[in-house]
């Protein structure tokens, strides 16, 4: 029976600065809450994403994608579910779901390419970071090295 990924939870409160007149979130936050419950994700991998670049890597965004169904709104007590959908030897795909309780309010998805720091290259997972990326990732997921 295949596992599932890893998944990281991060709960945050709708502040009023990320509402609109109507108290409703601006669409760009879900983006910046991606991007929370992302660098959680990372760090349950034993490298918190400053390590990372301490390496000399980065996790360069190449698309995203988010699908909105419900509006959250100023109070609200949200979690932010985020898990490593797909695992190549350059390339990865974090995925997400917004909810309030059990309700969904919203599904997205990043992706992502290896950038050496110093160059700007595209490369492979660095070799430090291969098994702990597909620890974070279902069993069936490994990437091409």
């Amino acid at each position: 029976m295949p596992q599932d990924p890893v998944r990281s939870t991060t709960e945050i409160e709708v502040r009023y600065a990320e509402t609109d007149q109507m108290g409703i979130v601006h669409h760009a936050n879900y983006l910046v809450w991606f991007e929370l419950a992302r660098t959680r994700l990372c760090t349950l991998s034993g490298f918190h994403y400053h390590q990372i670049e301490d390496l000399g890597y980065h996790l360069m965004v190449t698309s995203c994608q988010v699908g909105y169904r419900r509006a959250a709104r100023y109070g609200d007590t949200l979690s932010i579910d985020a898990w490593l959908a797909e695992l190549a030897s350059r390339r990865l795909r974090f995925a997400y779901e917004v909810r309030r309780g059990e309700e969904l309010l919203a599904t997205g998805i990043t992706e992502h390419v290896w950038v050496e720091a110093e160059t700007g290259r595209l490369c492979r997972t660095p070799e430090p970071l291969r098994e702990p990326f597909r620890r974070l990732a279902a069993p069936s997921m490994g990437a091409d090295s």
